[in-house]
């Protein structure tokens, strides 16, 4: 209801001013998630809510604060390294160069589309970084062993160093491993650690698949980027080995990741319900197929690029699953 003194023309003007700061405000909001890429953050969820509940499985105790301290640490994490990422592959020129960005691949582009400057870029990834770190300090002090503390130190290092100096760990052909490492084993163990307070070498075995699954997602991605990489001498293995060669890694890989769990459940590893990962190949298989025939293809390849995303969380939620029927069924 507009104020009695006010005419109809100032209220017009005045309602224009409002709606006009609110878009504005809205947009840079949607500007800003679009820069922290959210919807990547399915590769940390998979792996710490995957260890959280194999901790559940094994102790009957689910702590439900620790497990969102978790979840809420690792995410900044996450949203600090793709914004880092950004920053210096900016600075690189590997973004400059990409002259065939998708949606998976070429960076978020806020940065070459001049929607936000590169030095906020950085000032937001090292906050997120800062607000990770400090949740990863009180889960320290929660749990003591300094278990966190170091998997919390490698994590931010390779997140922080996966693109800047001196380290360049993206663009020394060890990209693909940080990244497998730190979206697998790392945040499994630590999520797990954080719930049951121990930490048994078969967790590690365990979480191997989901840090396999993630590695690839950066390896399908990187091959509409080859082009752009190689440039500026971005040594990811795609441009190391060429293009040919690498989704023969990529196909092999997709391949073992079925046998290891196998592998695992034969050994008593993991529960027998694990197999139900196995209801997750046509996602494969769809992955495989068209990568197979457009690996050279920027826009042939991107159903790959999506289907291994979809892989990774389709696989991870199995494997909740497959712990969740494991101990109600089983153990209960």
């Amino acid at each position: 209801m507009l104020p009695l003194k006010c005419s109809p023309k100032k209220a017009s003007k005045k309602y224009i001013f409002i709606m006009t700061n609110s878009n504005f405000s809205a947009n840079r909001i949607l500007i800003w998630l679009k820069a922290m890429r959210l919807p990547f953050l399915t590769a940390t969820i998979v792996p710490v809510s995957f260890g959280s509940i194999i901790a559940w499985h094994n102790t009957g105790e689910f702590i439900w604060l620790r497990f969102w301290l978790v979840l809420f640490g690792a995410s900044f994490i996450h949203i600090g390294t793709n914004l880092a990422n950004d920053y210096f592959d900016h600075l690189s020129g590997a973004d400059i160069a990409n002259d065939h960005p998708t949606s998976f691949s070429g960076g978020s582009r806020i940065i070459q589309d001049g929607l936000i400057e590169p030095k906020k870029i950085l000032c937001v990834s090292l906050s997120a970084f800062i607000l990770g770190s400090l949740i990863g300090f009180f889960l320290n002090y929660l749990c003591g062993q300094n278990v966190i503390l170091i998997l919390g130190i490698i994590g931010v290092f390779l997140g922080f160093f996966y693109s800047a100096r001196p380290f360049f760990i993206g663009y020394r052909s060890f990209g693909e491993l940080a990244v497998g490492a730190g979206f697998g084993p790392l945040m499994v163990m630590g999520a797990y650690f954080v719930q049951a307070q121990s930490l048994p070498f078969s967790v590690f075995l365990i979480s191997v698949p989901v840090g396999i699954l993630v590695a690839l997602i950066v390896l399908i991605n990187e091959f509409p980027d080859y082009a752009a990489d190689k440039s500026v001498e971005k040594n990811t293995l795609v441009v190391v080995l060429g293009q040919k060669k690498a989704v023969t890694i990529y196909h092999v890989f997709l391949g073992l990741t079925y046998l290891y769990v196998a592998f695992l459940v034969i050994f008593g590893i993991m529960p027998l319900f694990s197999l139900i990962v196995f209801f997750s190949i046509p996602l494969a298989f769809k992955a495989f197929r068209v990568s197979k025939n457009n690996f050279e293809c920027i826009e042939g390849l991107l159903p790959a690029n999506a289907a291994t995303i979809g892989l990774h969380s389709t696989f991870g939620l199995f494997l909740c699953v497959a712990y969740v029927l494991d101990r109600v069924l089983i153990k209960l």
